[in-house]
């Protein structure tokens, strides 16, 4: 069988034969001139333009829309998409793909979801219009839908670690926490990327995991050692275990890439603020005001550090500017309520602490807080109800126990009173165990006051842990009640400033009030951050102390009457 010549065999168009051109041949016909075959191969592409007509190109204008939605210019987009659209009479994927794209942006959701499921419908093999369909279910909060769409994609590429990530995003909404780990460890095997870490470490906290948190971050600090983001948070949580050092070894790394990480620069400032370093706190956030002047976190601990400074007036219209840019943030309610608590303005603190417990009905601490500020106001009955919910809530803080037990001894109830009391003897019981905790020597005072007073017995669990025998002096009760009772003294109340700086931490602050109508001494401690194992910290009295000399005569007085 011969083999065609590519040089020899003519082609017909119309009626009229031409030679074919062969570049490799040294003449193009045996018949024509050179000049002649020029000619005639001239009026062959004329003919086969003219003869031929144009056929519709679906994708002509393709680098024209991409051009312009780079370079966000989308109403020219818009033009050229609808243009293409026309011409192509709406055949054109990649002119409907970006304007989906377009309307996502524009906060129409549904629109570009019809648009990407257009996508598909002409694509349907294209795994990356799946995968914007199930972007779009997502925005929309059908992460079910998103979930089946995406596991569609799945089965076109299998090796898409977004396609991964993304079911795990979903997964995690839904709650299913290890269906949504399993997707983020798949991701992370096919390829590792910032998000994927810190989603897998959200996960971790959100089920209370915080070691498991920490080594997800540190994993991700290794592999990405410069992302500021990362490097914050992890120190955040360092912040929030109480282990400062390293908190602060990579907050520093955070400030050092970036010196403007307002989030860095608040959680070293809240630091400072829990070490009662006010001055330099508050340059710190001097920086912070000048990038964020409208961060609520930021005010909140502007108005602590005045607290902690004893300038309450400045408090108060620092955690007011906070409360009115963040006016369902129920630590900034809590803060407020404390310092109108120490202000004696019980009203004002009722209001706020009232509001704080609507945000946050799961705290003990803010009942007891409240029931501070009713027994102030001379609402006995409310006080007692909050003190209830407070008791019922709180099984590791004290000090909930001991002010509902002056509560009630100022009363007159010393059979509640004493029940508390023990309560109260529990909790301090399983703390020691715990933890080596100082109480403050006043509430200790407080604590074998009231044991006296009720006849708790001769040995009392809350003692100053150096002082022993002077705690067995202060324990020794009385053999004769009186027989009218007397107010005990301040209803104490114990709480933690809430610092929103890392928005981590658990906190409360110290605040006081009255089981009768004694007024406050001074103004309470501040302790933004709590010890690891403590849910106490610093409080005060207005029940002086008796001198030494005269317990000593006392207590000799009573054993010689026994």
């Amino acid at each position: 069988m011969a083999e065609p010549r590519l040089g020899a065999e003519p082609h017909r168009i119309g009626n009229q034969e031409v030679q074919s051109c062969n570049p490799d041949s040294a003449a193009v016909g045996n018949s024509v001139s050179h000049s002649a075959s020029v000619s005639q191969l001239v009026k062959m592409k004329i003919r086969i333009y003219i003869a031929v007509p144009e056929l519709p190109i679906l994708e002509r204008r393709n680098w024209l829309i991409h051009l312009h939605y780079i370079c966000k210019d989308y109403d020219a987009c818009k033009i050229a998409i609808k243009e293409q659209l026309h011409e192509t009479q709406g055949m054109c994927e990649y002119a409907v793909y970006v304007q989906a794209l377009i309307f996502r942006l524009e906060g129409k959701i549904q629109e570009s979801l019809e648009l990407f499921q257009t996508c598909s419908i002409l694509n349907p093999q294209s795994a990356d219009n799946l995968k914007q369909v199930a972007r779009s279910l997502f925005l929309l909060g059908k992460h079910k839908a998103a979930i089946e769409v995406y596991n569609e994609a799945a089965k076109l590429n299998q090796k898409d670690w977004e396609i991964c990530h993304n079911l795990g995003v979903c997964y995690m909404y839904l709650k299913h926490f290890n269906k949504a780990k399993d997707q983020l460890n798949d991701a992370l095997q096919l390829n590792r990327h910032d998000l994927t870490y810190m989603m897998l470490g959200k996960i971790h906290l959100l089920q209370g995991e915080t070691d498991k948190a920490i080594e997800v971050y540190k994993k991700a600090v290794e592999f990405s050692p410069e992302n500021t983001e990362l490097l914050t948070t992890l120190g955040l949580l360092y912040l929030q275990l109480g282990v400062y050092q390293k908190a602060f070894e990579h907050l520093g790394n955070a400030l050092t890439y970036d010196p403007t990480n307002y989030k860095a620069i608040l959680a070293a400032g809240s630091m400072m603020q829990t070490h009662g370093d006010f001055d330099v706190a508050l340059t710190k956030y001097r920086v912070v005001a000048y990038t964020m002047p409208e961060s609520p976190p930021l005010w909140n601990n502007i108005g602590m550090c005045f607290f902690g400074k004893k300038k309450y007036v400045a408090a108060i219209s620092c955690l007011k500017r906070a409360n009115y840019l963040a006016p369902f943030d129920w630590k900034i309610l809590y803060n407020l309520g404390l310092v109108h608590l120490t202000m004696q303005q019980y009203a004002s603190a009722f209001h706020f602490l009232s509001a704080a417990v609507n945000f946050q009905p799961r705290m003990g601490d803010l009942y007891m807080l409240l029931a501070v500020a009713l027994t102030n106001l001379e609402d006995a009955e409310n006080a007692k109800r909050s003190y209830e919910q407070a008791v019922a809530l709180d099984q590791c803080n004290p000090l909930v126990n001991l002010n509902y037990a002056v509560l009630l001894y100022n009363q007159g109830d010393k059979k509640g009173a004493l029940c508390q009391y023990h309560e109260m003897e529990k909790k301090v019981n399983s703390l020691k165990e715990n933890s080596a905790l100082d109480f403050d020597p006043e509430m200790v005072d407080v604590a074998q006051k009231l044991g006296a007073a009720l006849q708790a017995g001769e040995s009392l669990v809350w003692t100053k842990p150096v002082r022993d025998s002077k705690s067995k002096q202060r324990a020794t009760t009385s053999s004769k009640p009186s027989s009218t009772q007397q107010p005990l003294g301040s209803n104490q109340a114990l709480g933690q400033a809430m610092s929103s700086a890392a928005g981590y931490g658990k906190t409360m602050q110290l605040s006081t009030g009255a089981g009768a109508s004694a007024p406050l001494a001074k103004p309470p401690s501040l302790p933004l951050e709590p010890e690891p194992a403590s849910e106490t910290g610093p409080e005060e009295t207005t029940v002086p102390a008796e001198p030494q000399e005269r317990r000593k005569e006392k207590r000799k007085s009573r054993l010689t009457t026994e």
